[in-house]
């Protein structure tokens, strides 16, 4: 699995659709994870984001979705495996951020990581 691949595949892990923010399609149903996708070399560190995106006028299931992610992050294994290396997921600061939309049915919290990679 490559870089891209892994950041890919860790996002997926927490039972939502996840999407590179370049590329969500049109027909997107929410609730999906949005993210950035940032690759580094041997011991760099990159500080990607992603979003949570639903839709609703409450706070309460999405804000449990983002401490859910918290939570693992903070559990998991020391690095993941990928081609040729490894890569190690932080939480960033702040984390989770709620952040405003036009449609005042979606609610979007935007979360920070840190990603270092011991992998050319």
């Amino acid at each position: 699995m490559d870089k891209a691949q892994a950041i890919q595949h860790f996002w997926e892990g927490f039972g939502l659709p996840a999407y590179d923010e370049n590329t969500v399609p049109a027909d997107a149903e929410t609730p999906y994870i949005t993210y950035g996708v940032q690759t580094a070399g041997l011991n760099e560190t990159v500080y990607p984001s992603a979003s949570l995106w639903y839709k609703s006028k409450r706070w309460d299931k999405i804000s449990q979705k983002a401490e859910e992610i918290y939570n693992a992050i903070k559990t998991m294994p020391s690095t993941i495996k990928i081609d040729g290396g490894r890569m190690y997921i932080t939480t960033g600061t702040p984390f989770a951020q709620r952040m405003s939309d036009e449609n005042d049915n979606i609610r979007r919290i935007l979360l920070q990581i840190n990603i270092e990679f011991f992998t050319n």
